[in-house]
């Protein structure tokens, strides 16, 4: 690992103004559980490195009128928040996910969601949930759609000299239910072969909205938006859920690799998807 200057910056103005200086040369750390192993193989050589551990934004959960999460919130902080409870259940299933227990003391949201892999396990639940990602730069603070934070494999929209800074979750309304579930060849310390997080919401027995995300089957998170549109409107019977686990399999585009075939991947969308579909509906109706 090649030597770099760690700066601790008190506020978040501060931390702008070292990327507005620096760009590309710096990293932002919090958890450091993507970071300091991709800079020890040398595939990161920063020359400064960021410590958000100081800047008190990045840091909290806020439930009212939606949710808002910080970028610095660890996996752990969100598996246990009371504030992800009911309708955001999946976030806090899918941060359960991450890692260890030692790992997720340490990850956070915010890295997860800008290390981009393909399998980041926060990344389809937000995506379900419609979360908006709100990114701070030297020209003030934007939103972009979580779904269109990705633009490939491990890039995002965030310019060298912006940062993610909180994630906001809009209500999603009463009698809504969630789930995120993954396939991994082991039950923990692995990435996803398939992920699929899948929320509806639902008023006198009918689909009032859906929305299903899928990972590790594209470059970046994909909506089955074929199979959302299959189930709003409609009862959601066991047959409707059937037909939607099918359909979403368009929205797959895997590769196969040593951790799964593309016809394997495909399986496990239909499987999990149903899967998440079925609880998403008991929850939303409990």
């Amino acid at each position: 690992m090649r030597r770099f200057d760690l700066v601790l910056p008190n506020t978040l103005e501060d931390c702008l103004k070292i990327l507005a200086e620096r760009g590309a040369q710096a990293k932002l750390v919090a958890g450091g559980t993507d970071l300091l192993p991709q800079m020890k193989n040398g595939a990161l050589k920063p020359a400064v490195v960021v410590d958000l551990s100081g800047i008190g934004r990045v840091r909290q959960v806020q439930n009212g009128n939606g949710l808002r999460i910080g970028a610095a919130v660890t996996a752990r902080e969100l598996e246990l928040s009371p504030a992800l409870r009911g309708a955001y259940l999946a976030i806090a299933e899918s941060a359960a996910m991450v890692g260890s227990l030692q790992v997720r003391n340490l990850a956070t949201v915010g890295g997860n969601l800008c290390n981009a892999a393909p399998s980041a396990d926060m990344a389809p639940p937000l995506v379900a949930l419609e979360a908006q990602a709100v990114i701070a730069g030297p020209k003030g603070e934007r939103r972009v759609p979580i779904a269109d934070f990705f633009t490939g494999v491990r890039t995002t929209v965030l310019a060298p000299n912006e940062m993610l800074i909180e994630l906001v979750v809009p209500p999603p309304g009463a009698h809504s239910g969630g789930q995120y579930l993954r396939h991994t060849p082991r039950r923990e310390l692995d990435i996803a072969v398939v992920g699929v997080a899948s929320q509806l919401t639902v008023a006198d027995g009918r689909c009032t909205k859906a929305r299903i995300a899928l990972a590790s089957v594209a470059p970046t998170p994909v909506r089955a938006t074929a199979a959302e549109r299959s189930l709003e409107g409609q009862p959601v019977t066991p047959d409707a859920i059937e037909r939607a686990a099918t359909l979403a399999i368009e929205a797959a585009k895997p590769i196969s690799d040593q951790r799964g075939s593309v016809e394997f991947r495909k399986h496990l969308v239909r499987v999990l998807t149903r899967r998440t579909l079925t609880t998403a509906l008991q929850r939303a109706n409990a």
